[in-house]
């Protein structure tokens, strides 16, 4: 992971050179406090959406449909501000565009909803999701790039935070176990999502993060759509409760577009140390909702573990954040 965050859930890895506005101080102190309260709030409880959402639809399709609408929102509200001509790219960043929504939206999102479908509970899904900024960690040491010893300390940290809350996790009642298949594919859909974070830097893509974005969604949204229907899924929308419906519509409005542009606002204007701080803040949200809306049980494995894993990526991120940025981009891991 290069300087700066790692984001996004059910949301995506991001560049931006865009100049920061001016701001008066007091105004921005006050929109930073509100985009921060944004961010902590709706990626961390993207989990709980996606949670109800697979309880009724098919995970896959229903994650595509999410990106494909999400992304056709979004071109349409840059092409208010700068005609259709903004989206445009070259081929060689459509690629790029292409191979970053295979790993975030598609094995990364995508396998998010499968785990919770499997019934991985949400805040168990959100800590393992959180150690995404160890595994680019590892892939940066794999590559060649020497993390500092600190950060070396925070991986294996983490790594024993994984294993307390998957192994304890097995041991209460049966209503409070882990489901080991469904926390597997969560751990895999977070080594795919750090995987897509470290190579993004070394693609061609659009140098507009918005632009990217929307490129990112609809790929990989058709993707998910693609590979849910060779899997034998079959959406039937017409039998959706309310509450499904809700639960996407959330996830397409405030997880994929309102979260999203309050953090690449952030980015631009609030220290990095002060952005970072949703990756371990998200966890702690959507253990916190999943108990409160969800009734998942908060077990010690739960909360022991989970502390743990969220110090990790705390010394982690700390670490990251004091290395020279890249004039280039801004890795992110999220929703």
């Amino acid at each position: 992971m290069r300087a700066g965050p790692v984001l996004r859930q059910c949301g995506a890895v991001t560049t931006t050179r865009e100049p920061a506005p001016v701001i008066r101080p007091a105004a921005a102190a006050g929109l930073v406090a509100i985009a921060l309260v944004v961010v902590y709030l709706v990626w961390g409880s993207t989990y709980l959406a996606i949670r109800v959402v697979v309880k009724q639809a098919p995970p896959l399709t229903a994650s595509g449909a999410r990106y494909i609408v999400a992304a056709a929102l979004l071109g349409l509200l840059l092409a208010t501000r700068g005609g259709f001509a903004r989206l445009r790219v070259t081929r060689r960043e459509l690629l790029g565009c292409a191979i970053v929504g295979l790993f975030l939206p598609v094995l990364g999102n995508g396998l998010v909803s499968v785990g919770e479908d499997k019934g991985a509970p949400s805040g168990v899904t959100a800590l393992l999701i959180a150690l995404a900024p160890l595994m680019i960690t590892i892939f940066r040491f794999a590559s060649g790039d020497r993390p500092r010893p600190v950060g070396v300390l925070g991986v294996l940290l983490g790594l024993v935070g994984l294993g307390y809350l998957v192994i304890a996790g097995r041991s209460g009642t049966a209503s409070e176990h882990v489901p080991l298949g469904a926390a597997l594919i969560v751990l895999v859909a977070s080594s795919f999502w750090a995987f897509g974070s470290w190579v993004q830097p070394r693609l061609t893509l659009p140098k507009d993060a918005f632009v990217m974005t929307v490129h990112e969604m609809w790929t990989g949204g058709v993707i998910l759509v693609v590979a849910g229907l060779a899997r034998g899924e079959r959406p039937h929308p017409t039998e959706y409760s309310a509450h499904a419906w809700l639960a996407w519509g959330y996830l397409v409005v405030f997880g994929s577009m309102v979260a999203f542009t309050a953090y690449v606002w952030l980015l631009g204007n609030a220290p990095i140390s002060l952005v970072a701080t949703y990756a371990y803040v998200n966890p702690v949200v959507a253990v916190i909702l999943g108990a409160l809306i969800l009734d998942e049980p908060v077990t010690p494995a739960i909360v022991i573990g989970g502390a743990i894993i969220v110090v990790a990526v705390a010394v982690v991120i700390s670490v990251e954040r004091v290395r020279k940025p890249t004039p280039r981009n801004t890795e992110t891991v999220g929703s």
